[in-house]
């Protein structure tokens, strides 16, 4: 599987998959999930309204993924995982490193070809943006799905992408 770095709008990237950096109740929020929300339309709240009455009545826990239909979004599906909240006292890396799994696991099992992720927890959830990007990258590169060829992490702003290229480089040079 290739994986990309770019900076831009995660809700503007065309891909199978658009992975949503969820809160646990699914149904919208600021940041990354509430662009995901307003930008792909009503579609998506229908779903995840849905899996709320059904399996999710607690809220999605963190580190899991459920998928839903994209809406008016330049994909297929949107899949959801809820990253931890960056703590300095306890390393929960593990955790967010399974959104990243477990995220592509569900495309994987949709059969989508292209993911776009977004920087899962660097937003509201405070995780520092450089060992975000580290975490991200390493969980995607260990990964071996069967159908995606492609995982792109979609940086917001010049700051971010920054930050994400010079990690990438370190990585993978």
């Amino acid at each position: 599987m290739r994986i990309d770095l770019i900076e831009g709008d995660i809700t503007a990237r065309t891909a199978d998959v658009i992975v949503n950096a969820a809160n646990s109740s699914l149904l919208g929020g600021g940041g990354v999930d509430g662009a995901i929300h307003r930008k792909g339309g009503p579609e998506i709240l229908a779903e995840t309204r849905m899996l709320r009455a059904s399996r999710y009545g607690r809220g999605l826990p963190v580190g899991q993924a459920v998928a839903t239909t994209a809406g008016r979004l330049p994909a297929r599906w949107v899949v959801h995982t809820v990253g931890p909240v960056f703590s300095a006292t306890e390393d929960r890396s593990a955790s967010l490193r399974a959104c990243y799994t477990n995220s592509l696991r569900v495309a994987d099992d949709l059969g989508a070809v292209s993911v776009a992720f977004p920087l899962i927890s660097a937003g509201v959830y405070r995780w520092p943006v450089e060992d975000a990007v580290r975490q991200a990258l390493t969980a995607l590169a260990a990964a071996t799905p069967v159908h995606v060829r492609t995982a792109t992490l979609v940086l917001f702003g010049s700051e971010a992408a920054t930050v994400g290229r010079a990690v990438y480089d370190v990585m993978f040079s």
